[in-house]
């Protein structure tokens, strides 16, 4: 029995510290090597140098001086990394349908034309760091008014922050909040609150 026993138990601590070990510390080590930023976070940084975020990971703003990101269901006032998840709600739910006819309401009183579903709907993660350009775009007299300049530049700035489909052809183009929200801070600075 003991022969038979042996060989199993010597496979799975060999294996244990092969896989369990070894290969994810290479593979970090490897990933700290060849892609440091990405690896740490893909963190973004402000003027003084104090992270502010990450590039993948969504926050919410809510001054009329910032752009808005999409509707977030992650945790109880959204955009909560530590609860990230859909609402799981179906196309046919009352809740969903309320809580979409409420925010078009908003954003209907606030500028008129057409509401981005990007700016109704939230993203699969809750997390979504970026928006469509129409939404951005659908934005821009808010911000201008809120920062005292023109709602033009606001959009030049929306549109150099506006990255392309992945290699060209995967996904639409989009904008990441967080960095047209630290443009425009740069460019037009806020009072400290």
């Amino acid at each position: 029995m003991i022969s038979h026993l042996r060989p199993s138990i010597v496979a799975m601590v060999f294996f244990t510290l092969l896989l369990g070990l070894a290969y994810p510390l290479g593979v970090t080590g490897l990933a700290q090597a060849l892609f440091p930023a990405q690896a740490g976070g893909s963190l973004i940084r402000n003027a003084n140098g104090v992270v502010v975020g990450s590039q993948w990971i969504g926050q919410n703003f809510k001054g009329e001086a910032y752009l808005r990101p999409r509707p977030s269901a992650a945790g109880k006032d959204g955009y909560d990394a530590s609860a990230s998840s859909g609402s799981n709600l179906g196309p046919l739910n009352e809740d969903l349908a309320a809580r979409i006819k409420a925010e078009a309401e908003t954003l209907r009183a606030e500028a008129a034309g057409p509401i981005p579903v990007d700016a109704v709907t939230t993203s699969a993660s809750g997390l979504d760091p970026h928006i469509s350009p129409a939404y951005a775009a659908r934005q821009a007299a808010r911000i201008a008014a809120a920062r005292k300049t023109q709602p033009a530049e606001v959009l030049a700035l929306i549109s150099a922050n506006t990255e392309g489909s992945t290699f060209g052809l995967l996904g639409e183009p989009r904008v990441n909040v967080l960095a047209v929200n630290l443009a425009l801070d740069a460019r037009w600075p806020q009072p400290q609150r």
